[in-house]
């Protein structure tokens, strides 16, 4: 099972990294994903989620072959 996990904006600087490739045996709530691939780094108080291009909660299940990004709040003015 593989789950492709992006990163945008800051979080990509503060990961240092733009995406990775988790290999699971089952699907994983968004939650866990990232303290798996971030162990060093707790998980941000604002962070925001998406599961193939809609905003999820961190509680999500993410699935064999699903999308996951994570980025901080957008603001916009």
């Amino acid at each position: 099972m593989s789950i492709k996990v992006r990163y945008f904006a800051s979080l990509k600087e503060t990961v240092g990294r733009a995406e990775d490739e988790l290999q699971a045996t089952s699907p994983q709530p968004a939650r866990s994903i990232w303290q798996q691939l971030n162990p060093d780094l707790p998980i941000p108080d604002t962070l925001l989620a998406a599961v193939n291009m809609e905003y999820v909660g961190l509680d999500t299940l993410v699935n064999d072959g699903d999308e996951l990004a994570f980025f901080p709040p957008v603001t916009g003015g």
